[in-house]
């Protein structure tokens, strides 16, 4: 297994983070601190040390006795030794601090390590992780990809206990070369980790599952506007019909009969062809002098399917939504283009 940890220092973004319940642990570096704005970083590493269920922090030190007195410093401040490992730059130092905290018991990660020589003492010291920067290494023209490998293989061949560790994660890519290469561990940035579950192949066909769950099992009740529903009588006027669809938002006004049953439809349509050949005496007109024909309509608990298919079939903009012969409601175009069921 890869172990997985968070690279940061924002806190909010750990708390949100580790919500997803299987990372590792988290590294952390007075870099990312200093970035963050964070002045109290004793304060803010007690914080963090309750947030995560590992934690790697810096143990900084000219000498071996320093860095050890340094770690000692921080497990003081009540921090768990068995959930928190100290980072010390790859040195002949800090193979002896390392040496001295794993005959403690204390994890000890060398990081900032460039070579396999440097990796090699690290290992020989015992440390809990080899740490490759591997962006800092590429951006300085090194064949950071190699040196995991030969890291890995080393730990391999003569079977040290050290976990290589792939640092400095600059894209998704190096997330695969870190699996590829049998790297033990990668350190990884929330916005790389984002990336990492983006495809457009899944999202494609995350919407077609989602399009045709809802279309086979919501009913068109549940996608109606709520509470819109412009319905005008047979004596109503164009002019009425008007104010109806300019207060509902929609191209469409149901007509009913003096039982309130389903009489006919007025869209916009009918509207501006009318307009054309009748001009403003056209707004005075009753509903009754027009020819009116069956609408378009669904039952309130048919399911979406069916006003899918007659969107799609009769290229209209407006379905009406009926109960018994009663409109309860109108389906526009754009509603079930919202619920993505419809492009």
């Amino acid at each position: 297994m890869m172990e997985l940890y968070l690279d940061s220092a924002d806190i909010n973004e750990i708390r949100e983070v580790f919500k997803l319940g299987f990372l590792d642990g988290l590294t952390t570096t007075p870099t990312f601190m200093h970035r963050h704005g964070i002045t109290d970083i004793d304060g803010t590493i007690v914080e963090l040390s309750k947030m995560v269920p590992v934690l790697q922090i810096e143990a900084l030190g000219d000498t071996a006795e320093e860095i050890v007195a340094e770690a000692h410093r921080l497990l003081d401040l009540g921090l768990d030794k068995k959930r928190t490992v100290f980072k010390i730059p790859a040195s002949i130092e800090a193979a002896r601090a390392c040496k001295m905290l794993r005959d403690e018991d204390i994890m000890v990660n060398i990081h900032l390590v460039y070579n396999l020589q440097q990796a090699y003492m690290a290992m020989s010291a015992g440390a809990t992780y080899v740490c490759v920067l591997v962006g800092r290494m590429q951006d300085q023209g090194y064949d950071a990809l190699k040196l995991i490998e030969d890291c890995v293989n080393v730990v391999d061949h003569y079977g040290y206990n050290s976990k290589i560790m792939f640092s400095s994660v600059r894209h998704p890519e190096h997330v695969k070369n870190a699996l590829e290469l049998g790297a033990h561990c990668c350190t990884i940035p929330w916005k790389v980790m984002r990336q990492m579950n983006t495809n457009n192949f899944t999202e494609v066909g995350t919407q077609q599952f989602i399009a045709h769950t809802r279309q086979m099992t919501m009913k068109i009740r549940e996608a109606m506007r709520p509470g819109v529903n412009p319905v005008i009588t047979l004596d109503n006027t164009v002019n009425e019909a008007i104010v109806e669809m300019t207060k509902s938002g929609l191209g469409a006004v149901s007509i009913v009969n003096e039982n309130g049953d389903i009489a006919g439809v007025f869209t916009d349509g009918d509207l501006r062809r009318n307009l054309n050949e009748e001009g403003q005496a056209l707004l005075s007109k009753k509903m009754k002098e027009f020819y009116l024909y069956e609408p378009l309509s669904v039952d309130a608990d048919d399911l979406l399917k069916k006003a899918a298919s007659i969107f799609k079939e009769k290229q209209v903009d407006n379905i009406i939504v009926l109960e018994g012969r009663k409109p309860v409601g109108m389906l526009d175009v754009q509603d079930l283009v919202k619920l993505e069921v419809l492009d």
